[in-house]
């Protein structure tokens, strides 16, 4: 079951947190997260999964920066989140999707217990200009039936800032 806005805000203090919380972002059964102003690329001609990857970090400035198609840029959202007893989720808003731009290319799923920055992994099909701040997409909150355990990744837990791919880290346990 999916939290109604006016839970959200019920709930929020108690079982989760966003950090700042603004009254004017809660939407009816979810709440707005804005960009922040910095992005990462990858800072080589291709990627290896067994390997830690060079970034270069880009700054988005109040004039907005145009995205390139076809090309992946990491971002994060100026919202902190956390929840020990509900399932986050992210989506792009609609009418940043009408313009041809994904926020996420496949981890909208949040972790039960999961706290930190979500990580945007945003594309788009043509180029497109982006501006801080902007509310860039929403995060909606599932119930949990049954036994559980939290979140509680080394790699993505806890974050502070944006996070490129750390699956190198997996292939390290073998």
């Amino acid at each position: 079951m999916i939290l109604s806005g006016n839970e959200i805000r019920r709930r929020l203090g108690k079982e989760l947190f966003i950090e700042p919380f603004n009254q004017s972002q809660l939407g009816p059964n979810s709440y707005n997260l804005r960009l922040h102003n910095e992005l990462v690329v990858y800072d080589e001609p291709f990627l290896d999964m067994k390997k830690e990857h060079q970034i270069q970090t880009l700054t988005i400035p109040e004039d907005g920066l145009l995205l390139e198609a076809g090309k992946l840029y990491l971002g994060r959202t100026v919202e902190y989140t956390k929840t020990d007893t509900l399932v986050p989720m992210i989506e792009g808003r609609s009418s940043i999707g009408r313009l041809g731009l994904f926020i996420h290319v496949t981890a909208g799923f949040g972790d039960v217990g999961f706290r930190g920055y979500w990580t945007l992994e945003i594309f788009c099909v043509q180029p497109v200009r982006i501006y801080p701040g902007v509310e860039i997409c929403q995060i909606f909150y599932h119930t949990i039936e049954g036994d559980y355990a939290k979140y509680s990744s080394n790699k993505y837990q806890n974050n502070r800032g944006i996070q490129p791919s750390m699956l190198y880290k997996d292939f390290q346990k073998e």
